[in-house]
């Protein structure tokens, strides 16, 4: 989704010629309809487009399809902009002006890791948190928790070894990607996204919150009851 006729042209035919189906719309309008009409895998989306806000068209667009992986392009270079998007439902977010080798690295890396399958079928049970790898599914004292690809991927991670400490480069090459060099800032938001998500759940039950712990310059650790 962009509006600018020379970017988006230029994305368009850049992907294409990499092998993607391409869908280009010019405003957040028809680009709603679009998602609403069929199913994406990737969305790259310019939160500069001219009809609506472009953070509420990711909340929008996360709603419609919680499987696809959201990019947004931003000119907004603040920080506190980032974290708006991403915590909207963004997986992962570049700053313009960018390199189109830049970008294509990105939609592989999300798209390679989006289809990978789990290849152990088994559930993870920590304390009252329960993660089936095999179907996809989070539960907090029973009652199913909805994350999104990276929530999932990223808690999916962390439970594989409950109760070690997990690096933020293993968390970032495990979950995105080996030669990943965008910014580390989406990990912080995905946790913080996971960690509001669980205690909801909990919560509403009154059952102990599954604790995902910082570990201040390494990374974070899924703690044991």
């Amino acid at each position: 989704m962009e509006d600018d006729e020379t970017i988006g042209g230029a994305l368009g035919s850049g992907l294409r010629a990499h092998g993607h189906s391409v869908s280009w719309q010019r405003t957040a309008r028809s680009a709603l309809d679009a998602v609403a009409g069929r199913s994406f895998d990737l969305v790259l989306l310019d939160l500069g487009l001219p009809d609506l806000d472009g953070i509420e068209v990711c909340r929008r667009i996360r709603a419609a399809q919680p499987g696809c992986v959201i990019v947004v392009l931003t000119a907004r270079a603040e920080e506190m902009d980032v974290v708006v998007g991403l915590e909207a439902g963004a997986d992962d977010y570049l700053t313009k002006p960018f390199r189109f080798g830049e970008l294509l690295a990105r939609v592989r890396a999300h798209l390679r890791r989006s289809s990978v399958i789990p290849a152990v079928q088994a559930t993870v049970v920590v304390g009252e948190l329960t993660v089936d790898l095999a179907a996809r599914r989070v539960a907090v004292g029973g009652a199913e928790v909805v994350l999104r690809t990276k929530e999932f991927d990223l808690l999916a991670r962390l439970a594989a070894q409950p109760g070690a400490a997990v690096s933020r480069e293993t968390l970032m090459e495990d979950v995105w990607d080996a030669h990943w060099f965008g910014s580390t800032k989406t990990l912080d938001v995905h946790v913080a996204a996971l960690r509001r998500k669980l205690a909801v759940v909990a919560d509403g039950l009154g059952v102990p919150q599954p604790q995902i712990s910082t570990l201040r310059g390494h990374g974070y650790r899924l703690d044991l009851p």
